[in-house]
């Protein structure tokens, strides 16, 4: 793994972005003959997991893939606050107990690492990989690719409609955006994981009764106007040098 990484760290992302979906596509059929609804997801997310933090830490890459503290002010982020409220989207509808006991505990571990995983791969090794060639290419190419990987889906055995999974795909470009501007103008990940995580775990208790296909597409809108807007606002007020400058202040 490291002499992949170290021959070509795009190919790197990639080839981790392939295994990522494959397993979690072969997770759902494993699921149902376990009986414990994402119980095979989740034991191949905290496998991955595991393999990626090791990796990390042993290579010390922890501050160039954000896994630290952010040198800049959380008030220049709003303190998150836009970010915290796109994270209850999953309960705008209600609560409901949508999975056994012991599935919910299977799927809020699992949606605990995806957070991690998708942040890394994506957010990390991607736009990483690529910011070196191009900033813009990086940020167009991470947060599409991170929004469109969400068509598995529609294939996988998860039961999603085509309207609700192409409002999922609208919503995760739009969050990809913000995560990568979080990422880039902050030097950390770790809001991102939190947040990313909070959006999915919350999803576990999450009401679709009465949810029309209209109702999911305004839902998007809403979500997607909220994320572009605060997307803007930290565009505008963090300067693309804000973190070069941030950085060369820890570094003395």
């Amino acid at each position: 793994m490291k002499k992949l990484y170290k021959k070509n760290e795009q190919a790197f992302a990639i080839v981790w972005i392939v295994v990522y979906c494959v397993l979690l596509s072969l997770a759902y059929p494993l699921n149902e003959k376990i009986g414990i609804e994402y119980s095979a997801s989740a034991i191949f997310c905290i496998l991955q997991t595991i393999i990626l933090f090791t990796f990390i830490q042993k290579n010390n890459l922890q501050k160039q893939y954000g896994l630290c503290k952010s040198p800049v002010p959380a008030r220049r982020f709003l303190y998150y606050v836009p970010l915290f409220i796109i994270a209850t989207e999953n309960l705008w509808n209600g609560v409901a107990v949508n999975y056994s006991l012991s599935g919910a505990f299977c799927r809020i571990v699992c949606m605990l690492c995806v957070g991690f995983l998708e942040e890394v791969i994506f957010r990390g090794f991607l736009f990483k990989a690529m910011e070196k060639d191009s900033i813009k290419s990086a940020i167009i190419v991470s947060s599409v690719t991170f929004g469109i990987g969400h068509i598995v889906n529609l294939f996988n055995g998860s039961g999603m409609d085509l309207v609700n999974n192409l409002c999922q795909i609208c919503f995760a470009i739009a969050v990809g955006f913000l995560f990568v501007t979080i990422f880039y103008r902050g030097g950390s990940l770790l809001p991102c994981m939190i947040g990313h995580s909070a959006i999915n775990i919350l999803g576990t208790f999450s009401n679709g009764a009465g949810v029309t296909a209209e109702k999911h597409i305004i839902h998007a809108m809403v979500l997607i106007f909220i994320t572009v807007a605060y997307n803007l606002v930290l565009t505008k007020t963090l300067p693309k040098s804000q973190r070069a400058k941030n950085n060369d202040k820890r570094d003395k």
